[in-house]
C-alpha cells in the first residue's frame, strides 16, 4: 500500500485534502509544520523552526524526512540490525502534507532504502494556485483565515503585498520543483472541491480501496 505525499505552497488545500483522505480512504494524517514545531520545541538547538530561515530550516529538517519515509514505507534493501521488516503493520498508511520539502536531500537519504524513485514508491500529489490574482488571494485570506492563521490580523494592503511579494511567485516555483520530482500537480485556484474529489477517485484507482 503506497503512503501519499501532498506538496504546496500555503493555502492551496493540503490539509484540507489530507483530512478527506483520512475520513475516506483511512490514511492517517503527518502535518510537516507539527514535526517542524515538535523539534522546534524538543531540539532548540538544531534550529528547526517555523517562521524562522525557510531554506535553512527546509535543509536541516529534510535527512530527517528522508529517513522517516525510508523507514515507514520500503524495507527490501536495508541492512542494518533492526528488523524493520518484522514490525511492519499491514494496511498501515499515512499521507504527509507539507510545504518545506528539500527533496534532493530526501532523495539522498531514501537511496538507503533501496528507493530510488519518489514516484514508484509513493502515490505524489502537488497543490498548487496559479490562476488566482493579488486580488483573489486576499479575498480567500479573508474569507479562510482563522486565529490559528499568521495572517489572521492583516490588513488587506499587508496580504495583498504578501500575495504578490511571496504567494504567487511561490506557488509557480513550487509547480516547477513538484513536477521536476514526479508529482502530479493540481490547480486548486477554482473548483476546489471537484478537484478533491477527482484526485480522491485517482487514489482509489491507484490503492484499489473501495468506497
Amino acid at each position: 500500500m503506497k503512503n501519499i505525499i501532498i506538496a504546496g505552497p500555503s493555502r492551496a488545500g493540503k490539509t484540507t485534502l489530507a483530512e478527506r483522505l483520512n475520513e475516506e480512504l483511512n490514511y492517517f494524517v503527518v502535518s510537516l509544520d507539527k514535526i517542524v514545531a515538535t523539534f522546534g520545541r524538543a531540539y532548540p538547538q538544531l534550529d528547526i523552526r517555523l517562521h524562522s530561515d525557510y531554506e535553512k530550516m527546509k535543509d536541516n529538517l529534510a535527512p530527517f524526512l528522508g529517513h522517516f519515509l525510508g523507514v515507514f514505507s520500503d524495507f527490501r534493501h536495508v541492512e542494518d540490525d533492526q528488523n524493520f521488516r518484522a514490525r511492519i503493520i499491514k494496511e498501515n498508511r499515512f499521507v504527509l502534507e507539507g510545504a518545506a520539502f528539500d527533496f534532493d536531500i530526501i532523495s539522498s537519504a531514501l537511496n538507503m532504502y533501496g528507493i530510488e524513485k519518489l514516484n514508484e514508491h509513493f502515490i505524489l500529489i502537488g497543490l498548487v494556485q496559479n490562476k488566482k490574482t493579488a486580488d483573489e488571494f486576499v479575498r480567500d485570506f479573508k474569507k479562510y483565515d482563522t486565529e490559528d492563521d499568521w495572517t489572521y490580523d492583516w490588513s488587506d494592503e499587508e496580504l495583498r503585498e504578501y500575495a504578490i511579494s511571496r504567494a504567487i511567485p511561490f506557488s509557480r516555483e513550487m509547480t516547477e520543483y513538484l513536477v521536476k520530482y514526479g508529482f502530479t500537480v493540481y490547480d486548486t485556484s477554482i473548483e476546489r472541491e471537484q478537484i478533491f474529489d477527482k484526485i480522491i477517485e485517482y487514489i482509489r484507482s491507484q490503492t484499489g480501496i473501495a468506497k
